[in-house]
């Protein structure tokens, strides 16, 4: 096809396959947010591609109310939108019962709009692991066959 294709043309489908594959590149890069507002801090961490950023605030019914306000700060603080995060992963205790409480729905809503799926852990499914990092909740999710879009939460009485 391309030996009886104008140069022009071919040029054309040159440049917008190279785009389409910038595209498609670019969509496929997995960002993953884990947020645990379970415990004494918020905590925040984004694992975009190589790269690892955290951030955490206090557990305060102030911040309950605003999380979604600090999610995005955080994001837009690493050059990402709530729309860039292919994955959500969220701690449901046990914990803050309004910190949960306020998480599930924060992420539920964001996951709902985006058509974006989220893993509910909590650190009892991994209780086999010996020092568990927020860094490795993706892949222990894998692991421990954690079903994504469910929530199972645990609150401290």
């Amino acid at each position: 096809m391309i030996d009886k294709t104008p140069s022009s043309l071919e040029k054309y489908l040159l440049f917008l396959s190279c785009a389409l594959e910038f595209v498609i590149k670019k969509k496929i890069a997995m960002n993953k947010l884990i947020i645990d507002a379970a415990k004494k801090n918020i905590f925040l961490m984004v694992i975009s591609n190589n790269d690892i950023y955290s951030i955490s605030h206090e557990n305060t019914k102030v911040n309950y109310d605003k999380l979604i306000i600090l999610i995005n700060d955080f994001l837009q603080s690493k050059n990402l939108k709530i729309k860039d995060i292919s994955t959500f992963y969220l701690n449901t205790g046990p914990g803050s019962f309004a910190g949960i409480r306020n998480s599930i729905s924060v992420i539920k809503a964001i996951c709902l709009v985006n058509n974006t799926d989220y893993y509910c852990y909590n650190f009892q499914y991994f209780k086999d692991i010996k020092k568990v990092e927020y860094e490795n909740i993706p892949n222990l999710c894998d692991k421990f066959n954690i079903k994504k879009n469910l929530i199972n939460p645990v609150y401290l009485s």
